[in-house]
């Protein structure tokens, strides 16, 4: 599992592959959960923000399910309408983190950021002329 963790001081995101014991722990919690990473870093507090599954749909806060479930959408997570009023059917994965769920987006809400700036800094482009 993925885990996305943008710390909003900053406006900076690290990219953390989780191991097993973090993904278990995240397993059953919903979108705006918060949750304590104590094996990434201590004292880290983070609110799940969304995510998306291993095919790719995104999670909808609004879908109370573990699974991925076909909705009728206006303007939300998963579609964009191009009209005004525009409405479609479209498949969204549900709050709720299960096995499928292969990435997780988290916001960091208290705690020091800068365990994370050492070990998962974001990659820089080198400029090359």
């Amino acid at each position: 599992m993925k885990l996305n963790i943008s710390d909003p001081k900053t406006a900076k995101t690290y990219s953390v592959e989780a191991d097993e014991k973090t993904s278990l722990m995240l397993l059953g919690k919903k979108i705006k959960d918060e949750v304590e990473l104590k094996d990434i870093a201590a004292g880290l507090k983070v609110v799940i923000t969304g995510g998306s599954d291993k095919q790719g749909f995104p999670m909808s806060p609004s879908l109370d399910l573990d699974a991925r479930k076909i909705v009728y959408l206006k303007k939300s997570v998963g579609f964009r309408p191009k009209r005004k009023g525009e409405r479609r059917r479209k498949r969204v994965a549900g709050k709720i983190i299960n096995e499928n769920t292969q990435q997780v987006n988290l916001k960091i809400i208290s705690g020091d950021p800068k365990v994370l700036d050492e070990k998962h800094s974001p990659k820089k482009k080198d400029d090359k002329k």
